[in-house]
């Protein structure tokens, strides 16, 4: 990731529907957060795939 100007601060957010919502400000945090958003998504009770939702065959 890089900024169109190496002064600028980067800024992040995470959001999802389980209602997770982080903002960060920074290189190493936004980092981080990317790292952390990744790790929810396969983890999230809402996103994971249950049996019971799976299709009927």
């Amino acid at each position: 990731m890089a900024p169109p100007d190496w002064q600028t601060v980067p800024t992040a957010r995470s959001w999802c529907v389980c209602g997770r919502d982080e903002r960060v400000i920074g290189r190493r945090r936004v980092a981080a957060l990317i790292a952390d958003h990744t790790a929810h998504r396969d983890t999230c009770p809402l996103r994971t795939p249950a049996p019971e939702r799976r299709k009927a065959a």
